[in-house]
């Protein structure tokens, strides 16, 4: 693509410079001159331009129209025996994205073994017409290098317009290095996906500390590119269908890191996000030796541990038990806050919850306007009755 100013119509109003995000243009002879080494082509400018002066044209041989399909990251369970669960929820989504779009709906695999055949099926039945397979024996764990290698290569090949991974540690880690390669735009953490009226993918997500909703769009380049956060969508339904499995080479070059050893964090008995009671705690918890306490109730209910930020700052657990906007979104049958205020950015994490029962000695903490069941007390007091009852 590239960008160009039609000096007839620019009239000198200086609009563009000032809506630049990367002050890639100034005037000339009253006349806007844009910097390419400097231009995104974001598009800023082109929008704000009274006059219509500033153009976008697609490059020789760049045609958004030969980009077509739907594309899911297929991001491994990490015992290896399936999908990760966020796969199910992405193609629920992607069903509706594609049948908008009259496309076809694909899952990509990387690893270094063949999915059997229960695996593979496992996504078609949940709506995936294709499954894309990328296996080496140097694809055993994940390593973003190599990961970023094949699914571009794989990309390139088969230029799909919309291409879609969880929100999670890996998908956080190996999409913005795709993004960057194809110089295309990604979103990140999506609440929401739609197709809008020009076929564009719609992308929601929180910003500005979840006070509003930013809704994105990429016109200009493809694949257009989003992860979505895990928990916030249904997972697909298991019908009956066929799809095409596709087997795929990859020929790796010489990377600069290693796996050294593949370290699994063993303070998580139940996995905050795939757990169907979590209880969590906060600052107001005091010390990190009262973690003790939730942990007990915590077995007792089956439950997984969980806590917002602050504990996690202050160094009480560790970062994987974190549940809001920068650590893990949850969506369980019960969520139990004990001395966790609510700040939007942890509402954010385990709003979605079916039923929440907040405990904390401060009648206006902002956690009891979403709860739907608030216990005003002191978390030791209320804590260890609740555990008398549960033994009875």
């Amino acid at each position: 693509m590239s960008i160009r100013v039609r000096k007839d119509d620019c009239d000198g109003c200086g609009i563009c410079i000032s809506c630049c995000p990367f002050s890639a243009i100034r005037l000339a002879d009253e006349i806007a001159c844009i910097d390419l080494d400097i231009c995104t082509l974001c598009g800023a400018c082109v929008s704000e331009c009274p006059s219509g002066a500033i153009l976008i044209d697609q490059a020789v041989g760049e045609s958004l129209s030969s980009h077509k399909g739907v594309w899911i990251y297929g991001e491994i369970a990490e015992d290896g025996g399936g999908p990760h669960r966020v796969v199910y929820e992405l193609l629920s989504k992607g069903r509706e994205l594609a049948d908008s779009l009259d496309t076809d709906l694909s899952v990509v695999f990387i690893g270094d073994a063949n999915p059997t055949e229960d695996f593979t099926e496992a996504v078609i039945r949940r709506g995936a017409n294709k499954v894309y397979i990328v296996k080496h024996n140097l694809l055993q764990e994940f390593m973003v290098e190599p990961w970023t290698d094949a699914l571009v290569e794989l990309v390139e090949k088969y230029r799909p317009e919309i291409l879609l991974a969880g929100a999670t540690s890996e998908g956080r880690s190996l999409l913005p290095r795709v993004a960057a390669r194809l110089k295309t735009g990604l979103t990140a953490d999506c609440t929401e996906l739609d197709i809008d009226a020009n076929g564009l993918l719609l992308q929601t997500r929180p910003a500005f500390g979840g006070n509003i909703m930013a809704r994105i769009i990429c016109e200009y380049r493809r694949p257009q590119m989003a992860t979505v956060r895990y928990k916030v969508m249904k997972e697909a339904e298991i019908k009956e269908r066929t799809g095409k499995v596709i087997f795929e080479e990859f020929n790796p070059r010489k990377y600069q890191t290693n796996l050294i050893q593949h370290v699994i964090d063993k303070t998580q008995k139940i996995k905050v996000e795939d757990a169907d009671i979590i209880v969590s705690g906060g600052r107001g918890l005091g010390d990190k030796k009262n973690f003790a306490l939730l942990e007990e109730l915590a077995t007792l209910l089956g439950a997984a541990l969980g806590s917002s930020r602050p504990a996690v700052d202050d160094g009480w657990i560790p970062y994987s038990h974190q549940v809001g906007q920068t650590g893990k979104t949850v969506r369980p049958k019960l969520y139990i806050a004990c001395g966790i205020s609510g700040s939007i950015q942890h509402l954010a994490g385990m709003s979605s919850s079916d039923y929440i029962i907040a405990i904390n000695k401060d009648p206006s903490a902002p956690i009891f306007k979403v709860c739907d069941l608030a216990i005003v007390g002191d978390l030791f007091e209320v804590v260890p009755a609740l555990m008398e009852r549960l033994e009875k």
